[in-house]
């Protein structure tokens, strides 16, 4: 188990309950159930207590955990069917996003969506889910293909942000986010959203401009990283505490302001330690924001998200 900077305390109790389960293996005449367990209850206690309150960094944090469900064990485990479709048709093949034809429920869908990795050499050939335009205009191609084909399509949004390099910025990197999120805007089929751990920037925004948009209850969603707004307003990165706090990207905070339209709780402790918990609960939200889609015209679906997203920012202003 991967421990968060505010966890430490829980570590240490979780860790002497395992030294003395493991003292108890080597020795089996020794009889330690009852502290263990007594340390087991202080431990549930204290991540209760961690979890009940979260500040905006720490939910950045908890988001950012290693050892979430990403892009790839939901697909595995929610689609069936599979089929990975790869290429822009134009550069190359952007592994931070990953994206095909699926079954879901047995009825035929686009799914796409950011991938993290999960050990080093799948992080680094992921880009940490940071993708290129490349990425984006595959996303394109699948969603065109999608449309063509009447296919509702699922994304599942998971990045920093988009890759700030040189040769991104050299092949359109902003035009590429641009058209994807304006091809999220123009397709006449049921497009839903679901942020699964760091929405950041505009690279999430190019997949969740959605007819229906949900959260994990740890995730995040902001406009920038609190790291990097706090560089721009404060020249001190140091301030990312006051810059998570100030840029609203909780769950909770979103749904107030409408821009997300539902919050799928985790298990105590967040996704990391319950996987597949989280997975199961992403998959009935899915399914019930297909249901609430189902049977709507094309023209429909289309007027639905763009007065969705008109319609953000004017909550609670007079008529």
């Amino acid at each position: 188990m991967n421990y968060l900077e505010f966890e430490k305390p829980l570590a240490e109790i979780e860790g002497k309950a395992e030294e003395l389960r493991a003292m108890a293996r080597a020795n089996r005449e020794m009889d330690v159930e009852k502290e263990a367990a007594a340390l087991d209850r202080k431990a549930e206690t204290l991540l209760r207590d961690l979890y009940k309150g979260l500040t905006p960094w720490q939910k950045c944090q908890v988001a950012r955990h290693p050892d979430r469900p990403h892009c790839k064990d939901y697909i595995d485990a929610l689609f069936s069917e599979f089929t990975l479709l790869a290429g822009d048709r134009n550069f190359a093949d952007d592994h931070a996003v990953m994206g095909g034809l699926a079954r879901f429920n047995d009825a035929p869908v686009m799914v796409i969506g950011h991938e993290k990795g999960s050990d080093t050499k799948t992080r680094i050939q992921r880009n940490f889910g940071m993708a290129r335009p490349e990425g984006y205009r595959k996303a394109i191609r699948l969603m065109d293909l999608a449309h063509r084909f009447r296919l509702p399509v699922v994304t599942l949004i998971d990045t920093p942000g988009a890759y700030p390099g040189k040769g991104a910025e050299e092949r359109g990197q902003s035009e590429a986010i641009a058209r994807s999120t304006a091809k999220c805007l123009e397709i006449g089929v049921p497009l839903v959203s679901v942020i699964i751990g760091e929405g950041g920037s505009g690279g999430a925004v190019a997949f969740a401009t959605a007819n229906r948009i949900a959260m994990l209850e740890h995730s995040i969603y902001s406009v920038i990283s609190p790291e990097g707004c706090a560089s721009i307003l404060w020249k001190d990165a140091e301030k990312m505490r006051e810059a998570a706090e100030a840029l609203r990207l909780t769950a909770q905070d979103l749904q107030k302001l409408g821009v997300i339209d539902r919050i799928i709780k985790e298990p105590l402790g967040g996704a990391q330690r319950g996987r597949s918990e989280t997975i199961d609960a992403v998959g009935k939200a899915i399914e019930a924001m297909l249901k609430d889609l189902a049977g709507k015209k094309p023209d429909a679906l289309v007027k639905d998200r763009r007065q969705k997203f008109l319609d953000m920012g004017t909550k609670g202003l007079a008529a």
